[in-house]
């Protein structure tokens, strides 16, 4: 059994959307692209390429890790059943949703402060600049990829990142 790096994201406590214990640690050994997400987003489309994703490696242990996120314009303000019934119905959204949570400043949910010092391939770390910010964690729990939020789920960088994260 593998266990998780007291350090790692997925050490964190977080609830599912619909309450309770996400229990991130599940997820040691595996690939994991964390994702803050929101349902009235001009990016929200991304959620066909993340579930494209998830369905064509999840057999090979991968997840998306969706954490929905009103900080940006107000644009997750629904209810967690609101938030289940959008994504579900819209998108057919299969992978895992955490409860919503704010991922800057001083109320930032410690998923966040502990993927934020990792740099994009563009050297950006710090806050997240809007909704859709990937990241991806490899098999041995630690960042090894940070995506700004118009990087579209199933861009080459980003599916070459997870296959090498995955092999």
């Amino acid at each position: 059994m593998t266990t998780t790096d007291s350090n790692s994201p997925l050490a964190v406590e977080i609830n599912t959307l619909q309450g309770g214990s996400a229990d991130l640690s599940q997820y040691a050994g595996q690939a994991v692209l964390i994702v803050n997400v929101a349902s009235k987003c001009g990016l929200t489309p991304q959620y066909t390429g993340l579930e494209n994703l998830q369905k064509q490696y999840a057999d090979k242990g991968f997840t998306v890790l969706g954490v929905p996120c009103n900080q940006f314009l107000g644009q997750e303000p629904g209810s967690a059943e609101e938030i289940a019934e959008f994504c579900s119905a819209t998108y057919g959204v299969t992978f895992p949703l955490t409860e919503k949570v704010e991922v800057n400043g001083e109320d930032r949910h410690a998923l966040y402060d502990r993927l934020v010092g990792f740099a994009d391939t563009e050297g950006h770390t710090g806050d997240i600049r809007w909704n859709f910010e990937k990241f991806l964690i490899g098999r041995d729990g630690k960042v090894v990829a940070r995506f700004s939020p118009q990087t579209e789920p199933e861009a080459a960088e980003v599916v070459a990142a997870v296959e090498s994260a995955l092999a």
